[in-house]
């Protein structure tokens, strides 16, 4: 299976990483494994008419949650399925969690309509083109989890920026979606325990240090790739000044440590 390249971490290897990003998705969307498995999909998920179906075959469930980050509840079957049989309705589980991941990822089946989403058109190319995008950034993480947070985040807040919805719910969205938020804490700043505020102190601080850091004045502005580009920038500087600094105080103290032993 073809592995991905990151030769190098922080800005360089973002550099990197975007001129070789058409050559290497293409080559990765071509291994065996991921192949069968989005073929298998694309093939088999018109069949699926309920939340039932859908966890009754893994194959066809691992793309499915894969394809919103949610591989690691391959094994929650219940919680899943009640999910997708509930919908997106005010008083739905998906609704009700934190992690908005839930949400789109009951809102794209549909099972709580009379039709399901299944039974269109292109649904399986339009799951299957989300899966291929998060296994690829998927194994970029195996090498550096900072890539994979800042491709994650240059795709969603793209899609994002042109979407219907106000720009408090957008806002919503990000915090309530971990890899986004994660990117967004780390650009701006924010410490350690900031999620323990009251939900709309954290929306008020969210919005106003945008705006005076990164000069966003709506999430609007993120549909400019340019835009996009100077907060993964601004993400990865961030995170790798983060990262040094977190070895040079162990750095010191293993000194310390050292210096105090050999002292006794």
């Amino acid at each position: 299976m073809f592995q991905p390249v990151v030769p190098i971490g922080g800005l360089a290897g973002w550099a990197f990483l975007q001129d070789t990003l058409a050559r290497q998705t293409e080559a990765f969307d071509k291994s065996p494994v991921l192949t069968r498995d989005t073929e298998y999909f694309e093939a088999n998920i018109s069949q699926i008419r309920s939340a039932e179906d859908l966890v009754s075959d893994r194959r066809l469930l691992r793309v499915a949650l894969g394809a919103f980050g949610l591989q690691d509840d391959l094994n929650s079957r219940f919680l899943i399925r009640r999910i997708l049989e509930e919908g997106t309705g005010e008083d739905a589980l998906a609704t009700r969690l934190t992690d908005e991941r839930y949400t789109k990822l009951a809102d794209a089946f549909g099972f709580d309509d009379a039709v399901p989403r299944t039974q269109e058109l292109g649904f399986g190319a339009e799951i299957v083109a989300k899966y291929r995008a998060r296994e690829f950034e998927i194994a970029i993480g195996n090498q550096d989890e900072a890539m994979r947070l800042a491709l994650n985040a240059d795709r969603e807040l793209a899609e994002m920026a042109v979407s219907d919805d106000s720009d408090e719910t957008r806002w919503f969205q990000i915090m309530g979606t971990p890899p986004l938020r994660q990117v967004f804490e780390t650009v701006l700043g924010l410490p350690d325990g900031f999620g323990q505020l009251d939900i709309d102190r954290q929306l008020d601080i969210f919005q106003e240090k945008s705006r005076t850091r990164l000069g966003l004045d709506s999430l609007n502005d993120l549909a400019d790739d340019d835009v996009r580009q100077e907060l993964i920038r601004t993400y990865l500087l961030r995170d790798q000044i983060k990262s040094v600094s977190v070895v040079s105080s162990m750095s010191i103290a293993l000194t310390l440590l050292q210096s105090s032993q050999s002292q006794t």
